[in-house]
């Protein structure tokens, strides 16, 4: 199945998950839509029983991002920035999944599909039943998908190309094992911003949205600010108040609790609004219902700061347009297709591994 047969039918699936969020048959096809939409109702129920995190709201925004991304253009914009071979040189992908938001593994598996490799997939015990469905969904529309996708509860062996993301120690085994084959490893990395003191309410409404998104647990998830010598955080809480619905969340609110106590307890100074910490930390890695600061004396130095822990990060945000790569607030969560995980290009890795024998 040729580039452009698979981006018809990764548009289908688009197309029935726009349909399915809003809960009536509209451009998908009808009968697609009625032989799964019950089973997809199942499947966002079930995924929030087996891990408390995957709420129903960040199920939803999940899906409304990828019915978002597997538009013909978005699809076709990102596929004509690479030369795809006539014959493929099909190789076993092993992808070793994390499950810390959901469906976070979805990207590796599309560059998968799209390059003409085999995915070989091992699912995180956190996110073991999105994915499959929106397979299911797919091989429906694209039967040749079922040859092509499987996943395993092993460890994988034998493939000649892996893809592992996890934590810090999981990427020492990952660069271990896999030393000898073509990878692509990631570990921890986080999202930070730089304020400067000329920012809104409105504007902190938007950066709350980079903070509380799937409970902080994303790798563009804003876990450090950078402010100010000075700054006073008045507005900055006055923006991201109506999230405070986050604390009744009992996951959540039981690591506001233990945090909060934790710090208490070693006397640490923290700046509290009753369901967010604030703690001056020159961490970037910030505990859940945790937000680390540090001051900066002026952009200049930060900006070298930032290039120098590049490795640390994985999106920055600014209103300030002297802040190097900024996005914008509220836009962390909705990276484009070819926004790369840790910047590596995983599609350009696969597409050469066709050229290897």
């Amino acid at each position: 199945m040729n580039v452009q047969l698979k981006i018809k039918a990764l548009t289908k699936l688009g197309n029935y998950l726009n349909d399915f969020i809003e809960g009536k048959h509209h451009t998908c096809d009808e009968e697609l839509f009625k032989k799964f939409y019950d089973k997809t109702v199942q499947a966002v129920y079930t995924a929030e029983s087996k891990n408390k995190w995957f709420t129903k709201n960040n199920v939803y925004h999940a899906l409304n991002y990828w019915s978002n991304q597997l538009g013909s253009d978005t699809l076709h914009s990102w596929m004509n920035g690479y030369e795809h071979a006539e014959h493929i040189n099909a190789k076993k992908i092993g992808v070793i999944m994390a499950g810390n938001i959901p469906m976070v593994g979805l990207h590796d598996l599309l560059c998968v599909y799209l390059s003409g490799h085999h995915f070989y997939g091992k699912l995180s015990g956190d996110d073991q039943i999105l994915i499959p469905h929106l397979i299911e969904i797919l091989s429906d529309i694209d039967t040749q998908a079922v040859a092509q996708i499987s996943f395993s509860e092993q460890f994988l062996k034998n493939m000649d190309a892996y893809i592992g993301t996890g934590s810090q120690n999981s990427t020492r085994y990952f660069d271990y094992y896999f030393r000898n084959k073509p990878s692509i490893i990631r570990g921890n990395r986080n999202g930070a911003a730089v304020l400067t003191g000329s920012e809104t309410a409105q504007d902190f409404e938007k950066l709350g949205q980079d903070i509380f998104t799937y409970f902080g647990l994303g790798c563009r998830s804003v876990s450090k600010l950078f402010v100010p010598e000075g700054y006073q955080f008045d507005v900055f809480f006055e923006g991201i108040y109506s999230f405070n619905e986050q604390v009744n969340h009992h996951k959540y609110a039981n690591n506001y609790d233990y945090n909060r106590t934790v710090y208490l307890m070693g006397n640490e100074k923290l700046l509290d609004n009753n369901f967010l910490l604030l703690k001056e930390d020159k961490g970037f890695s910030s505990p859940i219902a945790v937000l680390f600061y540090e001051y900066y004396k002026d952009l200049e130095s930060l900006n070298q700061y930032l290039q120098e822990s590049r490795e640390k990060l994985q999106c920055i945000v600014s209103i300030n347009s002297q802040i190097k790569e900024a996005i914008s607030f509220g836009t962390t969560q909705h990276p484009a297709l070819h926004e790369y995980a840790d910047g590596v290009d995983t599609m350009r890795f696969l597409l050469d591994l066709n050229e290897c024998k």
